[in-house]
């Protein structure tokens, strides 16, 4: 199988700004035209949150794709496609506490406590942002091994992301399952990690 050149992988780097450029002037011109139903700041508010849950799900699914075709090189996308899942996920969260709680962070720290599906979003976003700042080149090599057992909580983020969003929805069920879906599959391509981390569970636990 051919290997995919260093250039195609600026070439991709370059159509994923572009993309997410794009999405963003799509964003605004559905504000522009109102264009974003009855309720335009919960249709804001879901719309930058789903779209950093899409980065996510496209950033997890490098590595398999990588694995599978045997292209190595597509894994320099990774921390580009994290750090727009995280960028998102910062507008989502701007627009969330501007529009609905108009900058209140007192406010924002009672609901964060009384309504779970605000937990499970602050815990993955707080998550994001852990893996955003150690995806610098520098500390990312003082972290070392660390680095790695860090970024693997990726996996959990992925999941509450999951979760806030089907709460936070509140009605239908297919387009929340559909979410589940996809990250079951991406999560069951890591199989052997989650073996080997259950079976060091157990062996600690049971010294």
């Amino acid at each position: 199988m051919l290997k995919i050149p260093p250039l195609a992988i600026t070439l991709l780097k370059a159509i994923i700004h572009l993309a997410s450029l794009s999405t963003l002037l799509y964003f605004y011109i559905l504000i522009d035209s109102n264009r974003l139903g009855a309720d335009p700041v919960k249709e804001m508010i879901h719309f930058l949150g789903k779209t950093g849950l899409n980065y996510l799900l496209i950033t997890l699914a490098i590595t398999p794709i990588a694995k599978r075709f045997k292209q190595p090189l597509i894994l320099r996308l990774k921390r580009l496609l994290g750090l727009y899942s995280f960028a998102w996920i910062c507008l989502h969260f701007t627009a969330f506490l501007w529009l609905e709680l108009n900058w209140q962070v007192g406010l924002l720290i009672d609901e964060t406590i009384k309504r779970p599906y605000l937990t499970l979003g602050m815990a993955a976003g707080t998550i994001l942002l852990l893996l955003s700042i150690t995806s610098i080149n520098a500390i990312r090599r003082k972290m070392k091994k660390a680095w790695f057992t860090l970024h693997r909580w990726v996996y959990v983020a992925l999941i509450l992301g999951a979760v806030h969003y089907y709460w936070s929805v509140k009605s239908g069920l297919i387009e929340p399952s559909i979410y589940f879906a996809l990250c079951f599959i991406l999560l069951n391509e890591r199989r052997q990690y989650f073996k080997s981390l259950y079976t060091s569970v157990i062996k600690k636990a049971s010294k």
